[in-house]
C-alpha cells in the first residue's frame, strides 16, 4: 500500500524573528515529513527553529554555514537520508541551495536571490542533467511574465523553459494549469508566484497533489505563502 510523503516548503522572511513560534505552529498544522525553509538564518532565531524541530522529530537538519544575517536554506525532515552542500560548485551564492536525498530523491531546497546575478540555474540545469528523479523546491524569486504576475519584470524566466526542455514540471500547474494563484504581494497590492517546485518527469506517476496555503501570509505570519508538495510513493 503506498505512503503519503508530504514536503513543506516557505519563505519565512528574515529568519522568522519574533514570529517564530506562529511559523513553527503553521507547520505542525500541516504536518508535512519535510520542511524547507528558506530566508532562514544562523542566528539565535535559526538556533530555536531547529531545537523545536528537532523536539518535534524533525532529527535530520541540513543547512550551510551562512553567516548569521545572510538568508540561507534549511531542509529538517523525519527521514532519514544523505545531504550535500555545494561550495565547490557553486560560487556565487552556495548557501542558497541544500539537497536531501532520501527514498531515491533528490530533494534541492532552493532560496534563488532577488534581481541578483547568480549563475543558480546553471548549476540546476546540470545537476537535473544527470536524470536523477529530483525534487527543487522554494523561493525561486522569478515565474513566467504575464502567467505568474501581470507585468514582466522577472528574471531569469528563460530558464524556466529551460527545466521543461530537462524533463523538469511545474507541479503547480500540472494540477492548476489555468490558475491566477501568487504566493507574495507588493505594497502596492501586485502578485507574484516566486514560490515554486519542480519535479523530475519520473516522479509524475506518484505526484498526489500540489498547492499553496495562503492562510499564513494573509495572517503576517510571513510575506509569502506556503507551498506543499504530496507524493504516493
Amino acid at each position: 500500500m503506498a505512503s503519503t510523503l508530504k514536503i513543506l516548503s516557505w519563505n519565512i522572511r528574515q529568519g522568522g524573528g519574533t514570529r517564530t513560534d506562529d511559523i513553527l505552529k503553521s507547520v505542525y498544522q500541516h504536518n508535512p515529513h519535510i520542511i524547507i525553509f528558506s530566508e532562514f538564518r544562523n542566528n539565535q532565531s535559526g538556533a530555536m527553529i531547529r531545537t523545536r524541530l528537532m523536539m518535534k522529530g524533525y532529527s535530520h537538519q541540513f543547512v550551510t554555514a551562512a553567516q548569521k544575517q545572510t538568508n540561507s536554506v534549511l531542509i529538517a525532515s523525519k527521514l532519514h537520508g544523505d545531504s550535500q552542500l555545494f561550495y565547490d560548485e557553486v560560487k556565487d551564492f552556495p548557501e542558497s541551495v541544500v539537497m536531501l536525498k532520501t527514498s531515491g530523491i533528490e530533494i534541492y531546497g532552493l532560496y534563488l536571490p532577488h534581481k541578483k546575478k547568480h549563475e543558480l540555474f546553471k548549476f540546476l540545469l546540470h545537476r537535473v542533467a544527470e536524470g536523477n528523479p529530483v525534487i527543487l523546491a522554494g523561493d525561486f524569486n522569478t515565474g513566467v511574465n504575464g502567467v505568474d504576475q501581470k507585468g514582466d519584470s522577472f528574471w531569469y524566466s528563460e530558464y524556466l523553459g529551460k527545466l521543461e526542455e530537462a524533463n523538469v514540471f511545474d507541479a503547480f500547474r500540472h494540477f492548476h494549469p489555468e490558475a491566477e494563484e501568487y504566493s507574495w504581494y507588493s505594497h502596492g497590492g501586485n502578485g507574484f508566484r516566486y514560490d515554486h517546485t519542480w519535479v523530475h518527469d519520473s516522479l509524475k506517476p506518484f505526484l498526489a497533489d500540489c498547492s499553496y496555503s495562503h492562510q499564513e501570509r494573509e495572517a503576517g505570519t510571513s510575506d509569502h505563502s506556503v507551498m506543499l508538495l504530496e507524493l504516493q510513493v
